[in-house]
């Protein structure tokens, strides 16, 4: 019986470096797969294909759609999940596998970025979330912001750039007036490169991590480990 082809499907961008880290991933995760199963990728917004069209071109396989997202907020729960029911209808085979996080490699690699940036005892974390209307989206933020606090030992706050409360440039504030005198570092909790890294860049941290793919560079092995997990999990269902 053939192995579910992996359907990774990410946000989305505009910004050609944020796309290409993007596959870089994706083309990691084909590359780590080998001859285990067929990859694929799609977007759930601003790019094509989108997930409608893949799983269009996916109706002889059973597929396991692996969202290229840090929580399970609205697109997870509400964009995907109808996606994945329309076509069950018609009797295609498609496995919702879970987001990428929260993932204690995930905490693993934001550390990583934190000690490259210089992270010193006495600095203060603001972790940068895109946001989300989704509580639970939420939540896995706070979650990841609570491991990262106790991976480091030092404060960490999670600030929101859009959709969520509360913002990340008032996070960085407030901080920088509850810890008067300390480094505020801005600890990017964004897949890609693009305009929310902008967004977060220009919050008024002192120093601002890059996200968690680089331009120009290998996938960290950490999301490729991650990805693979989701589509074996959800692969097992099928099996």
């Amino acid at each position: 019986m053939a192995a579910p082809t992996l359907l990774a499907i990410s946000h989305g961008t505009s910004s050609a470096t944020g796309a290409g880290a993007v596959a870089t991933l994706v083309d990691a995760v084909a590359e780590h797969l080998g001859d285990e199963a067929p990859v694929h990728a799609g977007f759930v917004d601003v790019q094509q294909p989108d997930v409608p069209a893949c799983l269009a071109g996916l109706r002889d396989t059973t597929t396991v759609l692996v969202p290229l997202l840090l929580s399970a907020g609205f697109h997870v729960h509400v964009d995907l999940r109808e996606d994945v029911d329309a076509v069950a209808t018609t009797g295609q085979q498609v496995i919702l596998a879970g987001a990428l996080g929260p993932d204690e490699r995930l905490v693993d690699l934001l550390e990583r970025r934190l000690r490259t940036a210089g992270l010193a005892d006495g600095d203060v974390i603001v972790l940068a979330a895109a946001g989300s209307s989704d509580a639970r989206a939420v939540a896995d933020c706070e979650r990841t912001g609570a491991h990262l606090a106790a991976r480091t030992g030092l404060p960490v706050r999670v600030g929101y750039i859009a959709n969520a409360t509360p913002q990340l440039a008032e996070v960085v504030a407030a901080t920088r007036f509850e810890h008067p005198g300390a480094r505020v570092v801005v600890a990017s909790y964004l897949l890609a490169p693009g305009y929310f890294q902008t967004l977060a860049e220009k919050a008024g941290g002192d120093v601002t991590t890059p996200p968690l793919l680089l331009p120009d560079a290998e996938a960290p092995a950490e999301l490729v480990e991650i990805v693979v997990d989701r589509y074996r999990a959800a692969a097992r269902v099928t099996a």
